[in-house]
């Protein structure tokens, strides 16, 4: 079998595993993440009703350019210099999510790995939502 449909196994096995433990509620709903090669994902769900709360992305910070880097390929982008840095773009990703959060009056989350390892930009992700006031 191919080796990238070996981990997708893997990891969703591991998914099911945290889902199956974890729901949030309109009180304290959950806070998901998706990571891919290019950028990072957050979103906060009520499963109760299964809406999506509040959404961000890489994207809000790191916006994708077409074609190769240029002259201006060391711009500082909402407070990240090193914008090739993904754990640093995860952890201002996790400040925006819990701004956004705070604007709703959520203050208590569960966090919800998705399955994958508690590290590098997921864990930074974390970080930063409890830094930007978020408690889980």
């Amino acid at each position: 079998m191919d080796v990238n449909k070996i981990k997708q196994l893997k990891r969703g096995r591991r998914k099911g595993r945290v889902r199956a433990k974890v729901s949030g509620a309109a009180d304290c709903p959950r806070l998901s993440v998706f990571r891919s090669n290019r950028g990072i994902y957050a979103q906060l769900i009520n499963d109760e009703i299964g809406k999506t709360l509040a959404a961000a992305s890489a994207g809000e910070i790191h916006p994708v350019k077409s074609g190769t880097a240029g002259p201006d390929s060391n711009r500082e982008f909402n407070g990240v210099k090193d914008k090739g840095k993904k754990s640093a773009v995860s952890f201002e990703l996790g400040k925006i999510i819990a701004k956004k959060a705070v604007e709703k009056n959520i203050s208590k989350v569960v966090f919800d790995r998705n399955g994958y390892k508690y590290h590098g930009r997921v864990k930074a992700l974390a970080d930063g939502a409890r830094e930007g006031g978020l408690k889980f």
